[in-house]
């Protein structure tokens, strides 16, 4: 499954983007999560529950998805040039 997150602010952390796609319950799981799970950030494993997220970035998690990283800045300028 693909997706594309919008998030309004510079950057999300990997533990509050887990959180938010409901891949956890508690941001208190987020540690535990990213030591059992293989989470790839850009083509790289990451486990580091604070590691900033930017528009931009691509999150794949095996058995949950792949999440594209966007600002909804630019989803509102692309949506404006586009008219």
């Amino acid at each position: 499954m693909k997706k594309t997150i919008k998030i309004d602010r510079e950057f999300i952390t990997l533990g509050q983007f887990l959180k938010h796609e409901n891949i956890i319950s508690s941001g208190g799981m987020a540690k535990w999560y990213l030591s059992e799970h293989t989470v790839l950030l850009d083509n790289e494993v990451e486990n580091r529950r604070g590691k900033k997220l930017y528009p931009g970035s691509v999150v794949e998690i095996p058995g949950e998805g792949t999440f594209f990283i966007q600002s909804e800045n630019e989803t509102a300028k692309t949506n404006e040039e586009e008219k």
